[in-house]
């Protein structure tokens, strides 16, 4: 199963590190990437696979939004289809 994380806030450093270990932390794989910094702010959204998590979806959102919490930056992780059914027109 795979879905979104989106990352947005103020430019500091170690954004990726940190997401990125919390990922693996939880065995969830980065499939694609994408991220950039306009002036002072860092936005990235990837596209991870979460099939050999042991933890579910709701639990593996309610984690990321606490990490969010503690590093400043708004961190959200959503099924791939819902995702792509709320951004689309």
């Amino acid at each position: 199963m795979r879905a979104v994380v989106t990352v947005a806030g103020k430019d500091k450093t170690g954004i990726i590190a940190k997401i990125s270990s919390f990922l693996a932390e939880r065995n969830v794989n980065i499939v694609d990437i994408s991220q950039t910094i306009m002036e002072e702010y860092f936005a990235m959204i990837m596209l991870v696979d979460i099939s050999k998590s042991t933890k579910p979806l709701s639990v593996l959102s309610e984690e990321f939004s606490g990490l969010g919490e503690k590093i400043g930056m708004s961190v959200h992780l959503q099924h791939e289809e819902i995702f792509n059914a709320m951004h689309s027109v």
